[in-house]
């Protein structure tokens, strides 16, 4: 067995095995949730459905592996950590035993998917902020919960690598969208929960849409296809500390809302939820060490990539009845 993607019933990771699979590798896929859960479940690989939360589990996972995507994380949306708090933490028993484990196998490589959750809060108090460098997760002020759990498995994976020698390697990821993951439930992000409104107001008529905030808070989003890139690129690569994972195209909600009325064609009358969960009020990927170390970045517009996802959605929504 070449190769082990954990979470692979999540998004990313449904994406991964893909790719993986189209290059001919040999690839274990491992997620807790029963086989009808996973986004997508691929016949050429060998699907387990296991709790890497365990120490046991872990070890089988692993055994036998050579390369390691653990992927697997308890987490959703701003709505979703924001209101969760203790079960983004207790992902770290799975982050800590999946270290472990590998270590004990003897694996190859160790590529751990963290994310720009982990950088402290004072730098993105702005709309219009500085692009996040990777130095700025220090001193230390992550996303309550997820960013913490997050930035504690970034130390636990260096320490691997310097006490052990397991080659890790961390990617952190900034807002991964695209087809075939999460659009509805409560653990959507904002640019498939928005695809699914407007999708519905499509479908329906019924033009209302309700915006979690005032629309002028900012990100950037990244397109699957450039996150999967990206992530073999960090677990082949020789950089050893963490390096930001992201699209550098900064917009605001509001912005991508006028976005998706040219691309559904459909107008929308906006009504502003100010209680709502919104998160930090602008945060943006730099690129500059990623771009520096892999010779290029995650460029694949924010417009591309929702005429997809908005495409996907729809489809599951009138598929819906």
């Amino acid at each position: 067995m070449t190769t082990l993607v954990s979470g692979a019933g999540g998004f990313i990771g449904g994406h991964l095995v893909a790719q993986l699979l189209k290059e001919g590798q040999s690839v274990r896929a491992v997620d807790r949730k029963p086989f009808a859960e996973w986004y997508q479940v691929h016949p050429e690989a060998e699907n387990i459905q296991g709790d890497c939360s365990l120490l046991e589990t872990a070890r089988e996972a692993n055994r036998g592996v050579q390369y390691v995507y653990n992927l697997a994380a308890d987490m959703g949306g701003m709505g979703f950590i924001e209101n969760n708090k203790a079960a983004c933490m207790l992902t770290v028993l799975t982050s800590t035993h999946m270290l472990m484990a590998a270590q004990e196998a003897g694996v190859e490589r160790f590529f751990y998917s963290s994310s720009a959750c982990v950088y402290a809060a004072g730098h993105q108090t702005s709309s219009n902020v500085i692009a996040l460098r990777e130095e700025d997760a220090y001193p230390a002020q992550p996303e309550d919960g997820y960013g913490w759990e997050k930035l504690f498995t970034e130390r636990m994976a260096r320490h691997y690598r310097e006490d052990f020698g397991l080659q890790t390697r961390i990617a952190r990821y900034h807002n991964v969208y695209g087809p075939h993951g999460t659009w509805d439930g409560g653990r959507e992000k904002a640019p498939a929960a928005l695809s699914r409104k407007f999708a519905r107001a499509a479908l329906t008529g019924d033009t209302n849409l309700e915006i979690w905030g005032d629309g002028e808070q900012t990100r950037s989003f990244m397109y699957i296809d450039d996150c999967i890139q990206g992530t073999k690129d960090v677990l082949h690569g020789d950089l050893t500390e963490p390096v930001n994972l992201g699209s550098s195209e900064l917009v605001s909600i509001n912005q991508m809302v006028d976005l998706l009325e040219q691309i559904s064609g459909t107008v929308v009358t906006r009504h502003y939820k100010l209680d709502a969960p919104q998160g930090v009020r602008g945060r943006n990927s730099d690129n500059t060490l990623f771009h520096a170390t892999y010779g290029w970045e995650p460029s694949i517009t924010l417009r591309t990539g929702l005429e997809k996802t908005y495409e996907w959605i729809f489809d599951q929504l009138k598929a819906q009845g």
